[in-house]
């Protein structure tokens, strides 16, 4: 089986037969599958380099800056992993998957406006959940929701990541420990909540589905809360990563690419068993653009106490320390990554010389790069 090929390639192999199918585009797949199909190619432009010593020239060519690239996604991963444990509250946090039943998926498909309404009914059926302990206190938890649309075989099934802090801050209490959490409750909260939203949005014709899903589903909608997660730990903060931003497709699940049919396999979620399957490109293709996001969609929303400062913010303690914080920054630029992933320093020349950046040579048929000069100007 051959192993040499990306998805980069099975979209150009196969990106303008794929389109004369008269298949409907929206405008944020043309771009990005556009912009994978070019991504580190001499068309895109590149940054030069220079070592005195040897007179050798380095060419550093651009990337696309796409979270549905697979290695420029890895990259989104890993700054927007960044970002959200640098605002982690040093306490425990509880992961939960609000998931919708199959009956649902559709109208979120044909609508994709509708999928802001998953993220507004998470955040209602937690924010009034803590409420209700003590109105008074009005007791705000902090929490992160990611939204996935893609199941394990890459089917559409949009659901909602969510990392809850255990415990909360008052009106009054500075944090009060909040670790049992009646599931029963949230997963017919999450149902009436969702379903209110949705008949709110939709109208009447939606009334007949909706008394429908409450007879079907009397238990309410599947909520999963995984275990207890510390913080502090390495392992918390790869398992908080691996939900954040990730493309729908890593490249390692792809066993072969004959250059028409495409095998692939995944760990079914029922039993964790290895299914392995086959698509034409065609299929493979339409599988992965339905899971890419329109323009300005927030895929990672934050609420509550990761929202904004509230009155005992300051009394809080984060899990980051500045000095984290700074360390992160500094080593967040593609020379120190390459850096510290494989041990070598991409500007560091055969002959020991450390390279100089001479300049940028954009290619105008790249519309992609906004301000790229002084970007990697000040990285270098």
């Amino acid at each position: 089986m051959s192993t040499s090929f990306k998805i980069k390639d099975i979209f150009a192999d196969h990106w303008d037969a794929f389109l004369d199918q008269g298949y409907p585009i929206r405008p944020a797949v043309l771009k990005n599958v556009q912009k994978i199909i070019f991504c580190g190619e001499p068309s895109m432009g590149h940054a030069l380099y220079y070592c005195n010593n040897c007179k050798r020239f380095k060419y550093v060519y651009f990337t696309c800056k796409s979270r549905f690239c697979n290695s420029c996604g890895a990259k989104y991963t890993q700054d927007r992993a960044s970002s959200i444990t640098s605002k982690l509250i040093n306490c425990k946090h509880r992961h939960i998957v609000f998931t919708i039943p199959q009956e649902l998926r559709i109208l979120f498909r044909k609508d994709r406006k509708l999928l802001h309404l998953l993220f507004k009914a998470c955040a209602d059926t937690i924010l009034t959940w803590y409420f209700n302990i003590n109105k008074s206190e009005n007791f705000k938890p902090g929490f992160i929701s990611t939204m996935h649309t893609f199941g394990r075989d890459l089917k559409w099934n949009p659901h909602i990541h969510m990392l809850l802090t255990e415990g909360a801050s008052g009106s009054k209490t500075v944090w009060r420990k909040i670790s049992h959490i009646p599931f029963n409750m949230l997963r017919k909260r999450w149902q009436a909540t969702l379903l209110s939203l949705l008949h709110k949005s939709l109208g009447s014709s939606f009334y007949a589905l909706k008394s429908k899903l409450f007879k079907t589903y009397s238990d309410g909608f599947y909520v999963y809360a995984k275990p207890n997660m510390n913080t502090k730990s390495q392992d918390a903060i790869k398992y908080i990563i691996r939900y954040t931003g990730r493309p729908a497709m890593a490249q390692s699940r792809i066993l072969d690419y004959d250059g028409e049919f495409v095998t692939f396999y995944y760990d079914r979620h029922e039993d964790n068993k290895r299914v392995t399957e086959k698509l034409h490109a065609f299929d493979f293709i339409k599988r992965l653009i339905i899971h890419i996001p329109d323009e300005q969609f927030k895929m990672i929303r934050y609420y509550g106490l990761y929202a904004k400062k509230y009155i005992h913010s300051s009394k809080l303690y984060l899990m980051d320390t500045i000095t984290k914080k700074l360390f992160r920054k500094k080593y967040s630029n593609w020379r120190a990554r390459l850096l510290l992933a494989f041990g070598v320093d991409p500007l560091c020349c055969s002959c020991g010389t450390i390279m100089e950046f001479i300049g940028v040579f954009q290619s105008s048929k790249n519309p992609y790069i906004e301000n790229i000069s002084s970007t990697l100007y000040n990285s270098s």
